[in-house]
């Protein structure tokens, strides 16, 4: 390698003697020589990808030893900053519920010069708010919680607030409180506003489901296992929120989020019932266990009735989008295809990737019902994530002016940077692309 020719023998036989290669995500500290430590990593062969950059830099500030760093060479544009946010990534931990209460020491660096550093505080602000959410086991995070922690989030951001529960949930989003009727932690509907005269507006509606036993038709125990993470599309949305105020994105913004637990119990919502909506029309119930989209229905409706320039809505859907594109790659949705088109870019160039799908309008006919405008639940079971898209679709005023968002929002396996547990998901992407939208 070209570098390596450059470097004194001293160096070149300590790398040798350690066994380094340079390999992406391979490092070596090499011992100080009269002055500063220096750090060696490999980046692979050819240039690296924003994914490849943003997990890197995350990997050294997850896994160096405490001390300050700094970049020897700074490449002086966007790719210093995301190696920015990518070190704060890896600083992420989640420690409410160890027994010691010692900060862990962590490497620092050296912010880089084409570095914003409110634009790095902000998206390590948002994406610990949204992992800390999801981390949260349910007997600590339910209905009642995920408010409390939204109605902080909005006295942070300069926001107010509206909760509805009880009859009036009943009667102005009846599909939210059929999901969470059956949990002695009664359901509601938290609204977040964030008034900007004059400025476009932006409406944001996150799947709350703290908890989903599957209802009537009960989850197996695996499938059970990770549901506290079933509120990760409130977490995102929050977080999502919470950046675009730490940045002063010159938008209208408000926030709804449907929160429930879809528990068992004698008053539970049942296979087979029949629910009519905000918008009047009427849903049969195929599966409890798809209570995701009823809850999202009545909050999509409440945000279209407002008109917004953008509808955007995180849900942790359908297992379908696993199987299509596995647990990193979100499938996103929406009824313009060049607004999908624009996004997707913006979300490569983040390291925040998502991937368009279809509205297949195929597969329409896969929601109807025998007695009812519309079953929650298709007897195929095939695309499930475009079906489940599609019947969300039915509750937006505007396709046009709408983007899904079916996140995992969960890392099942431990990596640098991306400890086993909560992942925030579309946070940054969206949060770049508004900006660039709207200034």
């Amino acid at each position: 390698m070209q570098w390596m020719s450059t470097q004194p023998a001293s160096t070149r036989g300590w790398l040798q003697r350690s066994g380094f290669r340079p390999e992406s995500g391979r490092w070596v500290v090499l011992p100080a020589d009269g002055g500063d430590n220096r750090v060696i990593v490999g980046t692979g062969s050819g240039p690296l990808e924003p994914q490849q950059l943003l997990w890197l830099a995350a990997a050294l500030g997850d896994r160096l030893p405490a001390g300050d760093y700094a970049l020897a060479r700074e490449c002086g544009d966007a790719r210093d900053e995301l190696f920015a946010v990518g070190w704060a990534l890896g600083g992420y931990r989640f420690t409410r519920y160890r027994s010691s209460a010692e900060a862990p020491m962590l490497p620092r660096l050296r912010r880089p010069r084409a570095a914003v550093p409110r634009n790095i505080a902000a998206a390590a602000s948002a994406n610990a708010l949204a992992r800390d959410l999801i981390n949260t086991p349910a007997n600590d995070l339910g209905p009642a919680e995920l408010e409390a922690a939204a109605l902080a989030m909005a006295a942070r951001a300069g926001g107010t607030a509206t909760v509805i529960s009880g009859t009036r949930l009943a009667a102005e989003f009846p599909l939210v409180a059929a999901v969470g009727q059956g949990s002695s932690r009664s359901p509601r509907l938290i609204e977040l506003r964030f008034a900007r005269s004059g400025a476009p507006r932006v409406a944001l509606v996150g799947k709350g489901v703290c908890f989903d036993t599957g209802g009537l038709d009960i989850k197996q125990a695996a499938g059970m296992l990770l549901m506290k993470k079933d509120m990760g599309g409130a977490a995102c949305a929050l977080g999502l929120a919470e950046q675009l105020r730490l940045l002063d994105v010159p938008v209208d913004l408000r926030v709804l989020i449907p929160a429930v637990e879809n528990s068992v119990g004698g008053n539970a919502f049942r296979p087979g019932d029949v629910w009519r909506s905000r918008k009047g029309l009427t849903v049969e119930i195929g599966n409890t266990d798809a209570e995701g989209r009823l809850v999202l229905a009545d909050a999509l409706q409440a945000a279209s009735e407002e008109k917004p320039d953008l509808l955007i809505d995180f849900a942790t859907l359908t297992g379908a989008a696993r199987v299509a594109l596995g647990p990193e790659l979100p499938p996103l949705y929406g009824g313009d295809a060049a607004l999908v088109a624009e996004l997707v870019q913006v979300s490569n160039a983040e390291a925040d990737p998502l991937w368009p799908m279809p509205l297949w309008n195929g597969y329409e006919d896969e929601l109807a019902s025998r007695i009812a405008d519309l079953n929650n639940a298709p007897a195929s079971g095939m695309a499930g994530s475009v079906t489940a898209a599609l019947f969300l679709r039915r509750f937006v005023a505007d396709p046009a002016r709408w983007l899904h968002l079916d996140i995992y929002g969960w890392n099942a396996r431990e990596r640098p940077g991306r400890p086993a547990g909560a992942e925030a998901q579309g946070i940054r992407a969206l949060s770049a692309w508004l900006r660039r939208r709207y200034g």
